[in-house]
């Protein structure tokens, strides 16, 4: 029996999520006394997947079918199922793809499944996972039951944790064929030039305490100095101010980053609970009542539009020293 950890393979490329649920998958595979595998759906180079040795995957199974390019949901599942034969646990990142992913595999394997959990089982015999609850105010414990288990890991929650191995490729026949592939592309368009929201390790983020879409610059100019993304609060994103793509809440993009910087942003517990796996939030608010310093680590009172102008000011003379 296994651990298996399946990789998002974005372009031939594994990113931080992917080796954040190689880390996972090999620490819980320590504590479980069974071995940690990956699965790679997709064409990548032998030199990129061996890099999950780094964090204890001892083997990598490999289709490089290119329709898995699709990002089809079923075939992915089949797949995975085909893979998990063995296997007593399968992680999948807590993203778009796991989301659609992960209940069809559970399906297929007859398996127990739990979205979002924050980390390694409580326990496990019984296997007991924890999940943030109720936007970030509570911690859930859920027990999977079922001899096959089915687990999405938040982005974040558990971090890179290296322990070297030397991880060894295997191809397997997944199963698939043509038909298994519904889904077609007729047209792609990709954002370039701007860090991509949904892997940025910083985020600034502005609310209406920024007046005016004139007002922007400042946030954009931070994050450029940053290398972080953009965001904003819904009534920013309602207001056309900014685009829908870069609303984080409830109702918008759920993100973990790093560091969050939230200027002008009142904390409503809708926007909470997008930004609350966050590891560091800082908050500039000119109201000291505004619920967004609860869950701030760190907090300034003060008008974001002086505030901001500090800031980028202070970085510019940090990068300037280093």
């Amino acid at each position: 029996m296994s651990v298996i950890a399946y990789i998002p393979n974005q372009e031939g490329i594994i990113k931080k999520a992917g080796f954040e649920l190689a880390s996972f998958a090999a620490a819980l595979a320590e504590k479980m006394g069974l071995q940690a595998k990956a699965v790679v759906l997709g064409p990548m180079a032998d030199e990129e997947m061996k890099k999950l040795g780094q964090y204890g995957i001892a083997k990598v199974m490999h289709d490089a079918n290119e329709s898995f390019g699709l990002l089809d949901n079923r075939a992915t599942a089949k797949a995975l199922a085909t893979a998990a034969a063995e296997a007593s646990v399968v992680v999948l990142a807590h993203n778009n793809e796991g989301k659609g992913v992960a209940p069809r595999l559970a399906l297929r394997l007859q398996a127990g499944y739990v979205s979002a959990i924050s980390g390694l089982p409580s326990s496990v015999e019984p296997f007991v996972v924890n999940k943030v609850v109720f936007t970030g105010k509570a911690i859930g414990h859920a027990s999977i039951n079922t001899d096959k288990k089915v687990v999405t890991l938040s982005f974040n929650s558990f971090g890179l944790h290296e322990k070297a191995v030397d991880a060894t490729i295997e191809a397997f026949n997944s199963g698939c064929s043509a038909s298994d592939f519904a889904l077609s592309v007729q047209q792609t368009q990709k954002v370039t030039g701007k860090v991509l929201l949904s892997e940025a390790e910083i985020v600034v983020s502005g609310g209406r305490g920024m007046k005016s879409p004139d007002n922007w610059g400042a946030i954009e100019e931070l994050a450029n100095l940053l290398g972080a993304a953009t965001a904003c609060s819904r009534p920013v994103s309602d207001e056309g101010w900014r685009p829908h793509g870069e609303h984080v809440g409830q109702t918008g993009k759920i993100i973990a980053p790093n560091l969050y910087f939230a200027f002008g942003i009142s904390g409503a517990i809708q926007h909470l609970g997008g930004v609350s796996g966050s590891k560091v939030i800082v908050a500039v608010n000119k109201d000291p009542e505004a619920p967004i310093f609860e869950a701030a680590d760190y907090g300034i009172v003060g008008d974001a539009l002086k505030v901001l102008p500090e800031f980028i000011e202070a970085v510019k003379e940090l990068k300037k020293s280093h």
